[in-house]
């Protein structure tokens, strides 16, 4: 399995330590015997940390509980993937695991930052130096002056760099984790982890619809009944002004309002979803390229492949091959 470390310092927030304990460990196999909710599991889950009896806190500090990490911090360099939970603000980061993931950089081990706290340990560790570094946009000034040489992104959900990946607020760690999920695994087993969570697979935009502003008009409602119409139509074909109308709404006032919840435009997110869908046939059925690209509402197969190589950089059948290869048994 592909061992996952998640590193438990003292004073942690206690979302930002669960968080990817549940998304990672509610990744399974799509293969499973007949009568049993789970297939087997995909990755091995640790928490790594050094002390007994260490703080893990609620918004604010507030003590929640105390935990005994199972593994020692140096045990994570055993691992595939590091997920960096990072320290309460104000706090250095201890050198003995800015140290450990310098070395676990150097051996090529993916690693991977939730919220403030661990960009902060990020950018400390030096590994982001000149490089883009996604956090909470309520952190992103004190953060830009302690570390100037790194470029602080208060728009991006997560940046993934291939080596090194960061996310802003705590939950957009979901999204991260289910980002490489889906680079392990395929967008099929991504998604059936969405499921069991209740949560989009993928969330397009960045943190601007989050950001504080002064509170919106009166047509700033909520996109997901229309997004749920879109999903239900990915096979046929779909005009703006056929959006617009379900949604109640003139075309102009539709773009504003995808821009606002999503940071792209309603065609372009729906290209997206058909995109998704496609990958998830590919990995999941036997059709042909030609039935999914018709199923997706891409019309034809050259537009289909198009969209992979400008979306996914890849052909469907190449991505076909590689993500059965790593989901079959």
């Amino acid at each position: 399995m592909h061992r996952v470390a998640v590193l438990a310092v003292d004073g942690i927030h206690s979302f930002d330590l669960s968080m990817p304990l549940q998304v990672f460990s509610t990744a399974h196999s799509l293969e499973k015997a007949p009568g049993e909710f789970f297939g087997p599991r995909l990755y091995d889950v640790r928490v790594c940390g050094d002390g007994r009896d260490l703080l893990v806190a609620g918004v604010g500090g507030v003590e929640m509980y105390r935990l005994t990490p199972p593994y020692p911090l140096a045990a994570a360099i055993d691992a595939d993937t590091i997920v960096v939970i990072g320290v309460p603000a104000g706090r250095e980061p201890l050198t003995e695991a800015l140290d450990l993931l310098r070395e676990a950089h150097r051996r090529g081990i993916r690693i991977a930052s939730i919220s403030a706290g661990g960009a902060w340990v990020m950018a400390a560790s030096g590994l982001l130096d000149g490089r883009r570094l996604a956090t909470h946009w309520s952190r992103a000034n004190v953060l830009a002056e302690r570390y100037p040489q790194v470029v602080v992104d208060t728009d991006a959900l997560y940046i993934d760099h291939g080596d090194v990946l960061t996310s802003a607020g705590a939950a957009s760690g979901i999204d991260m984790c289910l980002h490489m999920i889906r680079q392990d695994f395929g967008s099929a087993v991504a998604a059936d982890v969405a499921r069991h969570m209740v949560v989009p697979p993928q969330r397009d935009g960045g943190q601007a619809p989050y950001i504080a502003h002064p509170d919106p008009g009166d047509d700033h409602g909520s996109l997901e009944p229309t997004m749920r119409w879109l999903r239900e139509r990915l096979g046929e074909p779909v005009t703006l002004a056929d959006i617009a109308s379900y949604a109640g709404t003139s075309p102009r006032t539709l773009n504003r309002r995808f821009r606002e919840q999503t940071g792209t435009t309603p065609l372009q997110w729906l290209l997206r979803q058909r995109v998704h869908h496609a990958q998830e046939l590919l990995e999941t059925t036997d059709l042909s390229v030609e039935e999914i690209s018709r199923h997706c509402g891409f019309g034809t197969s050259i537009a289909m492949r198009q969209h992979f190589a400008k979306h996914i950089k890849t052909s469907p059948m190449t991505y076909r091959r590689t993500f059965r290869a790593r989901i079959d048994p």
